[in-house]
C-alpha cells in the first residue's frame, strides 16, 4: 500500500503500524512516497542472546568511541540515509525522516550516536512502543562503531525492561551479534504478548487504542535505567552521556 507524497505520516498512525507488525520504507531518497512493508519472515535479536565475542568485549572495554544517546538524532538519520560503498542507496527519504523526527520529539523514537575526535562515525536510531523496541537503521564510519552501538543499545533494552528487539531484516552482521529470523505470525505472538502485557487495564487492550492519539496505552521501558547504572558504578550523582564499556559489557555477560 503507498501512501503518496505526504510532508510525514501522522505520528498516531505510525504507531499504530509498529502495533501491528507493519512499518515504512521509500524505494529510493528521491522517491516521494512510502509504503508499508510487513515481511514474511522477521528478524528479532533476543535480549538474552547477544553474542558478545572476545574480540567485542575487548573494544567494549576499551571505549574507543564517546557514545551518547538522543543528543544528535537528526544527523543520525541523515548518516543512516548517506550513500556508501557497500550501501549506494538507501530506503530513507524526506518523509521518513519527517515522519522520526516527529516520533523523537514526542518521546517514541531513540538514537545511540557514537563518536571519535568529536565527528559522528556511527550509531543507530529506532521507535519504541511499549516495552517493544524497532530498530531502523544503523550505519559505521569507523570500525566496530554500529557493534557498540548496538551493544549499548541492548544493554540499555534489557536495564530499562523492554522485552522485544526488532531488527526487521536478517543480514549477517545482524546474525553474528544474534539475531535471529522468525516467520511473521511468530513476530506478531511477540510483539502483541508485549504490547498486552504492559497495557493499562485488561490484556489485549491497546493495539486499536494506538490510533487515539501519539502515546497509547502500554506501559513503557525506562529509557534512563541505564544511565541511573552508570552513574551508580562510576560513583556520581548523575551520568553524562552512556556509560562506559565494562558496564555495557557486565550487563550483556550477566544476560546471556
Amino acid at each position: 500500500m503507498l501512501t503518496k507524497h505526504p510532508e510525514s505520516i501522522d505520528p498516531a498512525l505510525l504507531l499504530s503500524a509498529y502495533a501491528q507488525g507493519l512499518f515504512p520504507m521509500a524505494d529510493g531518497a528521491d522517491d516521494p512516497s512510502v509504503h508499508w512493508v510487513e515481511p514474511r519472515l522477521r528478524a528479532i535479536l533476543p535480549l538474552d542472546g547477544f553474542h558478545l565475542s572476545r574480540s567485542l568485549k575487548k573494544t567494549l572495554l576499551g571505549d574507543p568511541f564517546r557514545v551518547t544517546t538522543d543528543t544528535a538524532f537528526a544527523r543520525m538519520m541523515a548518516l543512516c540515509a548517506e550513500s556508501a560503498p557497500d550501501r549506494p542507496t538507501t530506503w530513507i527519504n524526506p518523509v521518513i525522516r519527517a515522519s522520526y523526527e516527529r516520533l523523537f520529539r514526542l518521546g517514541h523514537a531513540h538514537s545511540v550516536e557514537c563518536w571519535l575526535d568529536g565527528e559522528l562515525v556511527g550509531g543507530l536510531y529506532g521507535v519504541s512502543l511499549g516495552r517493544a523496541f524497532f530498530g531502523e537503521s544503523m550505519v559505521s564510519r569507523a570500525r566496530d562503531a554500529s557493534k557498540i552501538a548496538l551493544a549499548h543499545l541492548v544493554a540499555r533494552l534489557i536495564a530499562g525492561g523492554w522485552q522485544l528487539l526488532d531488527c526487521q531484516f536478517i543480514t549477517p552482521h545482524l546474525e553474528s551479534l544474534g539475531a535471529i529470523e522468525i516467520p511473521q505470525a511468530d513476530y506478531l505472538g511477540r510483539l502483541y504478548s508485549v504490547l498486552s502485557a504492559g497495557a493499562d487495564g485488561a490484556a489485549g487492550a491497546g493495539l486499536g487504542a494506538a490510533t487515539a492519539g501519539v502515546s497509547p496505552p502500554f506501559a513503557a521501558g525506562d529509557w534512563g535505567a541505564l544511565d541511573a547504572l552508570g552513574a551508580a558504578a562510576l560513583g556520581a550523582e548523575r551520568s553524562t552521556g552512556s556509560p562506559p564499556g565494562y558496564v555495557i559489557a557486565q550487563l550483556l555477560t550477566n544476560t546471556s
